[in-house]
């Protein structure tokens, strides 16, 4: 049998020595030298333990068991009610009222800024039902009955197929969301591929694949959360209920965001459904609807309402005069009428900011597991996202030499809480217009936004380039009878500046949206490496891979001009001059607020600001006319210079 051998360091210069002829002597000699070296280190481990990272788990552990004991001997009531404020990923400043004087003044400090924001009462509290609350106080009651249409991608997504052929059986996932839900990240590491296969579209039909049958969720819980936790449309449904709202005056029109438009009635006959639930909630109450769309909502509102009065098959049918009797108001929230620049580079390579600014280790790791190539095969399939190219061509979005919301890299709206944190770097003497920046082998170039959706075009499959040309249109009509023409074209209905309002005298439309914070509007692009299997990709070693200017977030700030536009007397968009009164809502997040707080304005956030919400009750329940309009960023000047 081999002797066991104790090696030791080769950068030690001892010898290996078989363990059987170790002296006692040596032993001896070891053990003491090890007491002595133990005892060093302890010296050590004592001056320095406050700064070991040890004292961080420690101090985990400590508060854990602290907080297990707290619940434990709290009554039932009490602890349901403060576990529901600590885990709703609203607000946790409540946690440090009673143990801010034991931390450190530096700390408490800090603290004192996190505690005083509940204090500050100004558009209220983003807590659960305080808006509606302080409604009912001021005699608010439900009125209009209300749809919502949710965003792009924020209504889940279930699937319905049965079948059981194949590696990758419908079967298995039937009623399972795979889209919006814990079930669809589940499925999404552990099997992508089956997961893909699901969620992708037909590329040829834009509908659903052989074998696979996925559709939107329905009810409140379709677009309610995203997953548990994450709440979307929830702080809206909980404001509308204490004024009087419920399951029979108020409905999620959930919708699978998927699609292309035409396809929504043509597959599932969504539009339809949608008119003849207005008119049944009409005919029981008398009441006309309120129509409250957010993001890509809002542009499947202004589709509807040209779909509902056009004549023709998969049309509304419904007569010139259908959106005046039965449509009380129009709400837009964050909506993306004229399209948003980050849906080009989605469709182009499958990157925008957020996966180019993650740092080299997470771009390798997503890569790996969820590829661009991916990301872009799986997009173009969906009909539905290029309804949000960008619209309006050199009149919105500029050309080579100038842009209306230059310099770029600047925000157009005073924003003192932004500029302290959130100040933009990069140059401020460049312009928008030249919207992608391409460094290729061919030849450096600039595009604009029109020539940079021809790149796209040009270099798309067939069956892509087909479908949006079939589909959507981007222009801008310069003249009375081209709007006309194009109120019979669905082509047209998801472009404001192509198509018009409806003859609506009686309906009144409202805007309501963040600016103040800074959003992708133009890229740098380079040749893509030969095993990404993309033509052009987002240079990350540029020296501004993406330039900002104002928005949301997500949508930029000139997405919004549409409403500046109908608000013209006597403008071609707006025929019945129906009443558009714009809010702009300053981002002011609360830093301590995970999702931002009574004061966000942030694209998706903004649901639950307590402005927000009081804004939309004031609508619905009649008392619209109280709303004032409220310009705070440069937008309203920047149209009026515009020759529409």
């Amino acid at each position: 049998m081999a002797k066991q051998v104790n090696k030791s360091d080769k950068k030690s210069g001892t010898t290996e020595v078989p363990v059987e002829e170790q002296s006692t002597e040596t032993h001896v000699e070891h053990s003491h030298h090890t007491r002595h070296h133990d005892a060093k280190e302890a010296k050590v481990l004592k001056k320095k333990l406050h700064q070991s990272r040890r004292v961080v788990f420690i101090l985990g552990a400590v508060l854990g068991i602290c907080g297990a004991i707290f619940f434990s001997t709290s009554p039932e009531t009490l602890m349901v009610r403060d576990l529901d404020s600590y885990v709703n990923f609203d607000s946790f400043s409540n946690v440090f009222g009673d143990w801010k004087d034991m931390f450190p003044s530096s700390i408490q400090s800090v603290l004192s800024d996190f505690t005083d924001k509940d204090n500050e009462q100004l558009n209220g509290s983003a807590d659960s039902f305080s808006v509606g609350r302080r409604m009912a106080s001021e005699k608010l009651s439900a009125k209009d009955n209300v749809v919502m249409v949710p965003g792009v991608i924020s209504t889940g997504i279930e699937s319905w197929g049965l079948s059981t052929d194949g590696d990758c059986p419908s079967i298995n996932h039937f009623r399972k969301r795979l889209w919006g839900s814990f079930y669809m990240l589940r499925t999404m590491v552990l099997d992508k591929t089956c997961w893909l296969r699901h969620i992708m579209l037909d590329p040829e039909t834009g509908l659903d694949p052989p074998n696979f049958k996925l559709r939107a969720s329905q009810g409140f819980d379709a677009a309610d959360f995203f997953i548990a936790g994450y709440w979307i449309w929830n702080k809206i449904l909980q404001n509308l209920a204490v004024i009087g709202y419920g399951p029979n005056n108020m409905i999620s029109a959930a919708y699978d965001w998927r699609l292309a438009y035409l396809d929504l009635e043509k597959r599932d006959g969504y539009f339809t459904k949608l008119k003849y639930q207005i008119e049944v909630n009409y005919k029981l109450s008398g009441e006309k609807t309120s129509l409250i769309g957010h993001s890509m909502g809002s542009q499947v509102i202004f589709y509807f309402l040209k779909w509902v009065e056009a004549e023709g098959e998969h049309y509304g049918n419904g007569g010139p005069n259908w959106c005046n009797k039965y449509i009380a108001s129009v709400v837009d929230i964050s909506g993306s009428s004229l399209g948003t620049p980050k849906t080009l580079t989605a469709l182009i390579s499958g990157e925008m900011k957020d996966t180019v600014q993650l740092n080299a280790l997470a771009v390798y790791g997503l890569e790996k597991f969820f590829s661009r190539k991916e990301r872009l095969d799986m997009l173009r399939t969906f009909g539905g996202i290029p309804s949000m190219i960008p619209k309006g061509g050199e009149l919105i979005w500029g050309n080579l030499s100038h842009a209306p919301d230059d310099p770029t890299n600047t925000l157009m709206t005073e924003n003192d809480a932004l500029n302290d944190t959130s100040a933009l770097d990069g140059p401020k003497d460049e312009s928008f217009g030249n919207f992608i920046r391409l460094k290729s082998a061919q030849g450096d170039r600039n595009l604009t936004m029109d020539q940079a959706i021809d790149y796209l075009l040009d270099f798309s499959p067939p069956w892509l380039s087909n479908r949006i040309k079939d589909q959507y249109s981007f222009g801008f009509a310069k003249t009375e009878s081209e709007v006309q023409k194009n109120n019979h074209d669905h082509s047209k209905w998801t472009n404001p500046l192509e198509a018009s309002l409806p003859n609506a005298p009686d309906m009144k439309y409202y805007c309501f949206y963040g600016v103040g914070n800074p959003t992708e509007r133009a890229y740098s692009y380079k040749d893509a490496e030969p095993d990404s299997k993309l033509n052009i990709t987002i240079d990350p070693e540029a020296v501004d891979p993406v330039y900002f200017g104002d928005g949301d977030g997500t949508v930029s700030l000139l997405t919004h001009s549409a409403c500046h536009i109908w608000q013209r007397n006597n403008t071609r968009f707006n025929p019945g001059n129906i009443p558009v009164t714009i809010v702009e809502i300053k981002h002011e997040p609360d830093r301590f607020d995970i999702r931002g707080g009574a004061k966000t304005a942030e694209h998706v956030d903004i649901l639950g600001s307590a402005e927000l919400n009081e804004l939309v009750l004031k609508v619905t329940a009649g008392k619209g006319d109280t709303i004032e309009n409220r310009y705070i960023s440069e937008l309203k000047n920047i149209v009026e210079k515009m020759e529409i």
